[in-house]
């Protein structure tokens, strides 16, 4: 599909009013992207982990209004209180998704949203929350176009979400989830996330990603302004052509569930990304020191006991502790004991591969 299909047809009657509510996760990179073209268009591609109870909540209440213009009014509201500073990333997206939803213009809406998480902690709050909003305006489009099918309602879905926050291309669907092309993975596509079309080992299925808040506060540099700085990044080709070698690699780990080399692949992924940051101009560190002991701890960990757990980090500090769910109490055995003191407050969050976004 291209962008052209997105664009609507003539459309009937649009309802007077509506509301809509969804619920859609977070996601964890195993294969990061890092720097995008315009158009949210990702300079590698990437595959995730879709997650379970991280996730956004969004209600969004929509009425024709009496003094339509070129722009949607809206409010929005996070965990039941304004939220203004929201206001221009809303802003910014209606502006990229209304050559996909003209009928916007006609509305009103109010946006209430509420996260199972910390915000602007490094655990992929904007693209949950932007995958719940499209989803919403996405069954506001189901009811002016009721013939839509379902695998284009999850397309355009993921498609306006990307146009929002990258990484909510891929909060849409569960699973393993491939968003941004590569020749030997038929059907992916810079424009949306897709399923994961090859096998995967049913131990994977079951995997378990336990979230240590290392540090819950706000990033010191955004990932928006840490994608801008991969443009002409003295490493920037080789970054991008070892993503695309490790998602070729991903394909037979899947498949045998070889969880050693799956645990070497994204301990590298993560490393390199966090590489990336410290070698761009400027240069920045997102890692804490409780970061790195947590790594090193792990790694002892795994050479004392030869279990199967391994760590991965998005764009910021905390660490995503990956295992299979029938090591679960091992593990979390381990983590009370070694970890958790170097989590903020104590705080994790227990979280595990999901089934994707769902309507409420």
């Amino acid at each position: 599909m291209i962008e052209k299909d997105f664009i609507p047809g003539p459309s009937g009657d649009l309802p007077d009013a509506g509301t809509f509510s969804w619920k859609a996760p977070s996601n964890i990179a195993l294969v990061k992207y890092w720097g995008k073209l315009a158009g949210q268009i990702p300079t590698n591609p990437s595959v995730s982990f879709t997650l379970d109870t991280s996730a956004t909540r969004t209600t969004l209440i929509c009425e024709k209004t009496m003094d339509p213009g070129e722009f949607p009014h809206f409010s929005i509201y996070l965990d039941g209180a304004p939220a203004p500073h929201f206001s221009e990333k809303i802003r910014t997206f209606f502006e990229r998704i209304l050559p996909y939803q003209p009928f916007l213009s006609e509305y009103a809406f109010e946006i209430r949203t509420e996260n199972t998480f910390p915000h602007s902690s490094g655990i992929a709050s904007s693209a949950s929350g932007m995958a719940a909003l499209s989803l919403c305006l996405m069954d506001l489009e189901l009811k002016i176009y009721p013939d839509m099918s379902t695998e284009f309602f999850h397309h355009k879905a993921s498609f306006l979400a990307r146009l929002g926050s990258g990484s909510a291309a891929r909060s849409i669907k569960g699973g393993v989830v491939q968003w941004g092309e590569h020749d030997a993975v038929p059907g992916s596509s810079n424009l949306y996330g897709i399923s994961y079309p090859f096998e995967v080992h049913p131990v994977f299925e079951s995997f378990q990603d336990t979230i240590l808040l290392v540090d819950k506060g706000k990033k010191e540099v955004s990932s928006t302004v840490g994608h801008a700085l991969m443009q002409g990044h003295p490493f920037a080709k080789s970054r991008f052509d070892q993503a695309r070698k490790h998602i070729d690699q991903l394909r037979p780990v899947f498949r045998e569930g070889d969880l050693n080399a799956f645990m070497a692949l994204v301990e590298s992924e993560a490393l390199s990304l966090h590489a990336m940051m410290m070698s761009s101009n400027p240069y920045f560190i997102l890692m804490k020191p409780g970061t790195l002991e947590i790594i090193e701890r792990i790694w002892e960990y795994r050479r004392r006991t030869g279990h199967a757990v391994c760590f991965t980090l998005d764009a910021g500090a905390n660490v995503h502790l990956l295992y299979p769910g029938e090591n679960k109490e091992t593990i979390q055995a381990f983590l009370k004991e070694e970890l958790v003191s170097f989590c903020q407050d104590g705080h994790y969050l227990l979280d595990r591969v999901g089934p994707g976004a769902s309507r409420l």
